[in-house]
């Protein structure tokens, strides 16, 4: 500086400064609240009558609710795989459901959602349910030692997880690189091939269990559940699982309350209301539907607790929350809970046909509630979007540009600008892929079981074409009165197919 005037690089400091100031004020937190197994009818502002969902609905009644918006996927993990990546998951081999000692399925490095937030000066947050795998293959896990490869090296700056689900071990929790509470003298052994240890298991103690279960879910028991797979050690590491969702929303607001001063992200995915369902004493009962139920008001009491925090912090008003789910409901999943015979009159798929594992409408479509106070208008909004487009769209929205991959950037359509959406979206079922295409839905013939779980799963043995507008329900099949529609739908399934 000479005579008491700024440099030239001082001023341009200075004039920089507040467009990086302005940056930073207008990034929006974002919170992404992804639960498992939630259906489209569960939610009473989806039409759910049966279970109470307060703080579900003044979310939606804040915010706008979309009538069409899918999962990629009818189960879990390629369902996260697809969010997280931009990437459709039946292109890739390993995408299914994993063991829960499974190898991380996102190489670490590969640009996702949260790494894309973060290179937008994000910091970034991943609570609750993973099933993505840790490890590598050529280094797989030591849940005694640091764990090399998970959330953080994906783009997430913290973690607080479980490595799978809550029927498969390990059933502890792991927060960011290491095991939480792990006693070095009692370690942790897993294994999906045979059993370790001198746990119980439900197969050979099935007195000793809280419930009864099918023979998949009949391992090791922990906390008086049996689970899929088998392990030893970690006693002082164990959730208890009446304390897991709990212990989940504790530990995501903690998150917003140590980043509140800068834009967040936190994926906050949720474990209900997936068996088991071992939900909090205080709200056995509440639902009258018995535990699955029970779980769904558990859930709802996060969604609250989350919302709460940030009306307490003043960061409603900059936050947009998604709410969402991996995949379509179903009750009888392993346990002998009584979700089927205490279900009562209540429709999880509301008026949709099929469920979780199905590649029929109530697979893949779900609940989406999308609010941001002051920058969404209230209302419903029947735009397609599938949450293949979730990297793409925040990349447009914090202006960086997505990682190649399948998704679209649907910013509009998450605002409420566009009411209509993408042209088609692909539905993946354990058994195939479908296509809706605007108001007509296609499925091709193929293999398998016409049901599973007790429900439709989408399968026969010719094509399938349903307007979905009058038949929500997938129960009259127009093929033969359609068939040019029936092969222009087979047609452009075949062309997404064969993309790289």
């Amino acid at each position: 500086m000479k005579h008491g005037l700024p440099s030239t690089s001082m001023i341009r400091k200075l004039l920089i400064l507040p467009a990086l100031i302005l940056q930073a004020a207008a990034a929006p937190n974002i919170i992404l609240i992804y639960a498992d197994d939630l259906g489209y009818g569960d939610p009473g502002c989806y039409g759910g009558r049966s279970i109470p969902t307060p703080h579900i609905d003044r979310l939606a009644a804040n915010g706008m609710r979309f009538t069409s918006a899918y999962a990629t996927s009818s189960t879990c993990t390629p369902s996260r795989y697809a969010l997280l990546t931009g990437r459709y998951p039946w292109k890739r081999e390993g995408t299914g459901i994993l063991p829960g000692d499974a190898s991380m399925i996102i190489p670490p490095g590969s640009p996702t959602l949260a790494s894309v937030l973060k290179a937008a000066g994000y910091r970034t947050g991943v609570v609750g349910k993973w099933h993505l795998g840790l490890g590598t293959a050529s280094e797989p896990v030591d849940w005694n030692a640091s764990i090399k490869a998970g959330p953080q090296q994906i783009g997430f700056d913290h973690c607080f997880i479980m490595a799978a689900t809550g029927d498969r071990v390990p059933t502890v929790y792991v927060e960011n690189d290491r095991v939480r509470n792990l006693d070095p003298a009692d370690p942790i052994q897993v294994s999906y091939k045979q059993k370790v240890g001198n746990l119980p298991t439900g197969r050979e103690n099935p007195g000793q269990r809280k419930f009864g279960a099918d023979d998949q879910h009949s391992d090791t028991i922990t906390h008086g559940v049996s689970r899929i797979g088998f392990m030893s050690g970690g006693a002082k590491a164990m959730w208890k699982d009446d304390e897991l969702g709990d212990e989940f929303t504790a530990q995501a607001l903690k998150f917003i309350e140590r980043e509140k001063e800068r834009p967040f992200f936190l994926f906050f995915a949720l474990h209900e209301p997936h068996v088991p369902r071992v939900p909090a004493a205080r709200f056995v009962g509440k639902s009258g539907l018995g535990p699955r139920g029970d779980a769904i008001v558990q859930l709802d009491s996060h969604v609250g607790a989350v919302v709460e925090r940030l009306e307490r912090l003043k960061l409603l008003e900059n936050t947009l929350i998604i709410l969402s789910s991996d995949n379509g409901p179903v009750l009888d999943d392993g346990y002998e809970d009584g979700a089927v015979a205490m279900n009562g009159d209540h429709k999880p798929a509301g008026p949709l046909s099929g469920g979780k594992y199905s590649k029929l409408e109530a697979g893949t479509r779900v609940p989406m509630i999308v609010s941001w106070p002051g920058r969404i208008s209230t209302g419903v909004s029947d735009a397609l979007f599938s949450q293949v487009d979730f990297t793409a769209t925040f990349a447009a929205l914090v202006g960086h540009r997505p990682p190649p991959g399948d998704g679209l950037d649907a910013l509009d359509v998450l605002l409420g600008k566009n009411r209509t959406g993408r042209s088609h979206v692909v539905q993946h079922g354990m058994s195939g892929l479908a296509l809706r295409e605007g108001d007509w839905k296609f499925i091709p013939a193929s293999k398998g079981a016409p049901t599973f779980k007790d429900m439709r799963s989408g399968n026969s043995g010719r094509p399938q074409l349903y307007q979905l507008s009058k038949d929500p329900g997938e129960t009259d099949n127009l093929a033969e009165s359609q068939p040019e529609l029936c092969t222009r739908l087979a047609t452009l399934l075949s062309e997404i197919t064969s993309r790289p």
